[in-house]
């Protein structure tokens, strides 16, 4: 039985989507850009900034389903452009213990509100 996940310390979603979707013990989040869920505008001073905020999105997210980062096991970046994978790549780090998920990094053409980077994950209980 699936159950939908949503929080206000998250963004609502901008298309027809939940912001998470959970199946038994698994967790399967919407990708998450940079948009502040208390102002609702979107946070690109710099790609730092950015992936912070996405971060803390997904953290909001797993916390409404009780869960945190350690229970991710898998996560999907997609970035608009892979030479911002270093700087990305240290914030996201930044949230984990040496137990890190499996994940795929990806540069796309082009990204919703033209964000920089989106990031989803499957978490498991």
């Amino acid at each position: 039985m699936k159950k939908i996940i949503n929080t206000k310390n998250a963004p609502e979603p901008i298309g027809p989507y939940n912001q998470a979707v959970m199946v038994g013990d698994m967790l399967y989040t919407s990708g998450q850009i940079a948009i502040n869920p208390v102002t609702n505008e979107l946070e690109m001073e710099n790609i730092q900034t950015e992936t912070k905020l996405v971060m803390e999105n997904l953290g909001a997210i797993l916390t409404e389903a009780g869960m945190d980062f350690s229970n991710i096991i898998k996560c999907s970046i997609f970035i608009s452009d892979m030479n911002n994978f270093a700087q990305i790549n240290e914030v996201y780090g930044s949230y984990f213990t040496s137990d890190f998920p499996a994940r795929e990094t990806v540069e796309v053409a082009c990204l919703p509100k033209k964000v920089n980077v989106e990031i989803s994950a499957i978490a498991v209980k």
